[in-house]
């Protein structure tokens, strides 16, 4: 053996499956995406479904400035491109300095649902990047809702803002035009009025502005560059590195407008991890025939897979991504995952949403993806990526600035 290097442990070709109670599963409950809008407006009077975040106290006016893409670790790690954000890390949840979690997957489509409706993925109904319509049998693409598909059928709970909407309070979205009339703003984000503006800045002023606008307030902002950045070049990238730098700078920019009794609450809809251009980082499903045994559709992203199996073959499947992955990732029956509360609580699976879970769901544990190079060359080309349970994916920031 060549100096320096140490042999391989003797069990090295039969490697031993993560134990799925290892995963961290998501908060649901009273620290989750999902438990923010509805302890925000039960403190403004307001009776919703849905848990609290016990740490909060109530405010009049409540605002969430929700930035797509910025985990709680990628403010750590960067201290001097968000120094504004930095500063507020220990007001974090009620001040206990701690963040909170997105639900699983950790993923765009899923978090904004959650944190719309209040609900965690198993009763909202959108759990994953795409997953199988059992209506069809096709797959459902829930942030650009490819094919095209009822979305008050596919999501028919209300939004925590059109409850608050209905009972009096002020309630408004400052966004990019772009996502006014989309699906999933209907079906998560809509209730009172939307505001599209096209700069960051804009969005910052007429969010105070629109706070300021009712005795009882709630009004949402976003911004989602920090996140398109971090997909295309990376998080070590000059220009998700300005992101930050930008987006910091708006933050601050709305709290200092900030009318009267008011709280503002900075969060994120998940974090990022960059994954190295190398095969032992990225398993190409579609050229990995043991994989594609069996498998009728792959759902879900990269690092949080769906896999739906051919009739019959459920059990084959789950067997074979236990063998090749299994001390990578998380891989689960969908029975196991339900059980294991990945969704939420296990009793809480609505039967619309059970049959859109993979039969096999894989969540990574390492710095790894499962890409699809044929089927998915866009997403498969991307430098940062999230959807599992890893803390740096879960956690986010929960910041908070009063007036």
């Amino acid at each position: 053996m060549a100096a320096g290097r140490t042999a391989p442990p003797a069990d090295w070709q039969n490697p031993v499956p993560l134990a799925l109670d290892t995963a961290p599963v998501p908060e649901y409950g009273g620290g989750s995406l999902a438990d923010l809008l509805p302890t925000l407006v039960t403190g403004q009077g307001v009776a919703v479904p849905g848990a609290v975040i016990p740490e909060l106290t109530p405010a009049d006016r409540n605002c969430v400035f929700l930035i797509d893409g910025l985990g709680w670790q990628q403010i750590k790690d960067h201290p001097d491109e968000a120094p504004y954000l930095t500063s507020l890390l220990g007001s974090s949840r009620g001040g206990t300095g701690l963040p909170i979690t997105v639900g699983f997957p950790a993923t765009t489509a899923t978090s904004l649902a959650s944190f719309g409706t209040g609900l965690p993925p198993c009763a909202h109904g959108l759990p994953g990047y795409t997953v199988r319509d059992p209506a069809t049998g096709a797959l459902m693409n829930q942030l650009r809702w490819r094919p095209w598909t009822d979305p008050h059928v596919w999501q028919p709970h209300p939004t925590v803002f059109q409850l608050a909407d209905a009972a009096g309070i002020h309630t408004a979205q400052v966004s990019s035009p772009v996502f006014e009339r989309t699906p999933l703003t209907d079906i998560a984000l809509s209730g009172g009025t939307f505001h599209g503006r096209l700069s960051g800045e804009e969005r910052m002023d007429l969010a105070a502005a629109q706070l300021a606008a009712g005795d009882r307030s709630l009004v949402y902002t976003y911004y989602s560059e920090v996140d398109g950045k971090g997909h295309k070049f990376g998080m070590d990238s000059d220009a998700w590195r300005g992101q930050l730098m930008y987006v910091d700078r708006l933050a601050q920019r709305l709290a200092e407008q900030l009318p009267p009794r008011s709280a503002l609450y900075i969060t994120a809809d998940h974090g990022m991890i960059d994954i190295p251009f190398d095969e032992e980082s990225r398993i190409d499903f579609d050229e990995d025939w043991e994989l594609r045994a069996g498998v009728a559709l792959l759902g879900g992203e990269g690092r949080a897979r769906h896999v739906y199996a051919v009739p019959g073959a459920e059990a084959d499947v789950l067997t074979v991504w236990r063998e090749v992955l299994g001390d990578r990732f998380w891989v689960a029956s969908r029975d196991e995952a339900v059980a294991a509360g990945w969704f939420g609580p296990p009793g809480g699976v609505e039967e619309r949403v059970y049959g859109r879970i993979g039969d096999v769901v894989a969540a990574a544990h390492d710095d790894a993806v499962i890409t699809a190079s044929v089927h998915e060359p866009r997403e498969s080309a991307m430098v940062g990526m999230h959807g599992s349970m890893t803390p740096v994916e879960q956690l986010v920031p929960l910041l908070e600035v009063r007036s």
